[in-house]
């Protein structure tokens, strides 16, 4: 909200003009509002492991985040360069495999990775969009600029929390809200029905999208039965869809309804016990087949998961380079690969000033904070990358950028991420909105809500005249 002089940044007068004007124990009274909104609406989360109730509230700040025009255009430049790249990657590594004959990318990387699926091998996607819907998770530089952290090209999380922090934000500061010229992201939903629906086979008018949730349990189930409404489609689990020569049908009152889009929200490994895990009570039988025969899409593709692996995100700038033949918008950050002997050696001589993360894992498990850990915590996990060095990377410890956090009644610095969230079928949309992930502890650098982390709204601006004060 302040640039190194101490000067409110031009673009966050409006807010710091409201937030000041208002005591403490007011801020406090819109903060306790905003939260009691949450829980009525059922705005939940569930974090595993937590031995309180099942599901509690997205711990939410009332105070935005802001970004400029200019900024973002260079952010939706990136994001769309960069998904646009993925997904000829995906559509190479699961065809031709010309990026991997030609050793930009090393094959036993990418054909021994857990997330790759034979199964998808000569299999036609539509558009060659196989992530249909992206998170990709940023973080500013001490540079100021963004960088990616890290791409969900799987079933990522968090847009309905974006939703929903967008409304509290227009329902606690209307009018600075109105007066400074914020893009809107309310069509995001009708944005992803409409993407859902273009990956759906040209002959099949008007065609039927469903989401596929594992079920109340899971932790985003509510992020699943938010979008289902938004969209108007029908929220199923994997008993309310029956395969039948080769295609898939849901179960209604009236009889057996034809299914021609699964958005689904239910991992590769369970999303049919025929062709993954015969273990699998989440998924439908015979929808593989299906997918095969061109049947039915399954929105994201099984198998995208190979192009968020946190190795190969080491070779994403390559990627990019190799298909478009451009320059990366935005950096990635330093990753050592510990599969790399050399690299490998580096990381365990400094992991006290490190973050090393399991290739695989996501939502904030298996990492090490290297300068935040214990010296037992680090030889244990110095074991687990010895015994397995493939399996792990590490980065340099960045220091978030931090945002102001209204924290017991009083403005304090939290560290965050940005997740911008991007849509791919015919074409590529990048909503001009984001959820702001913020670590609540003081100091702490686990934005992740799965570890406990809370949310803040993302205002981006569009172009035009400064926003005006307003009350």
């Amino acid at each position: 909200m302040h640039d190194a002089e101490g000067e409110v940044r031009e673009h966050y007068a409006a807010v710091h003009s409201r937030l000041t004007s208002l005591s403490a124990e007011a801020l406090a009274e819109r903060q306790k509002t905003l939260e009691r909104s949450f829980l009525l609406q059922g705005v939940t989360f569930t974090v595993y492991g937590a031995e309180s109730a099942t599901e509690r509230i997205i711990p939410t700040d009332l105070v935005p985040r802001i970004i400029p025009a200019a900024e973002w255009r260079t952010i939706e430049a990136g994001l769309t360069q960069r998904l646009q790249a993925l997904n000829m990657f995906l559509a190479d590594v699961y065809g031709d495999q010309r990026i991997l004959m030609d050793g930009v990318v090393p094959r036993e990387l990418v054909l021994g990775a857990p997330s790759y699926r034979r199964e998808m091998r000569r299999l036609y996607v539509p558009h060659k969009a196989y992530a249909n819907v992206c998170g990709s998770d940023l973080i500013r530089g001490q540079d100021g600029r963004f960088a990616v952290l890290e791409d969900n090209l799987r079933v990522p999380s968090g847009v309905s929390y974006m939703l929903a922090n967008r409304d509290a934000a227009k329902r606690t500061f209307p009018g600075v809200f109105q007066s400074s010229n914020v893009r809107p992201i309310e069509r995001y939903p009708d944005l992803l029905l409409a993407t859902l629906k273009s990956m759906a086979a040209d002959w099949r008018p008007n065609p039927q999208v469903v989401v596929l949730t594992p079920g109340v349990y899971n932790s985003a189930y509510y992020e699943h039965a938010y979008l289902a409404r938004l969209m108007g489609a029908p929220l199923v689990e994997g008993r309310d869809l029956v395969a039948y020569e080769n295609m898939i049908y849901m179960r209604t009152t009236t009889g057996l309804r034809r299914v021609d889009v699964i958005y689904r929200r239910v991992d590769d490994d369970f999303i049919d016990p025929l062709a993954f895990r015969r273990d699998s009570n989440l998924g439908v039988a015979g929808l593989f087949n299906a997918y095969r025969a061109g049947n039915v899409v399954i929105c994201n593709a099984p198998g995208t998961g190979v192009a968020d692996d946190k190795a190969v995100y080491a070779y994403v700038p390559d990627i990019i380079r190799y298909y478009l033949g451009e320059e990366p918008i935005l950096p990635n950050i330093e990753t050592f690969l510990c599969r790399e002997p050399a690299q490998l050696s580096h990381v365990l001589a400094n992991l006290d000033t490190l973050v090393v993360k399991a290739v695989g894992a996501s939502g904030g498990y298996g990492m090490l904070v290297g300068p935040h850990a214990s010296a037992a915590e680090r030889e244990a996990f110095a074991e687990a990358v010895r015994a397995d060095p493939a399996n792990y990377i590490a980065q340099p410890t960045i220091q978030l950028s931090t945002a102001p956090c209204l924290i017991d009644g009083r403005l304090e610095p939290r560290h965050v991420d940005l997740r911008p969230f991007i849509l791919s079928g015919e074409k590529i949309v990048v909503t001009p909105g984001a959820l702001t992930r913020v670590a609540l502890r003081r100091g702490s650098l686990v934005v992740n809500s799965s570890q406990g982390g809370g949310s803040k709204d993302t205002w981006v601006l569009a172009d035009g005249d400064a926003p005006e004060v307003r009350p």
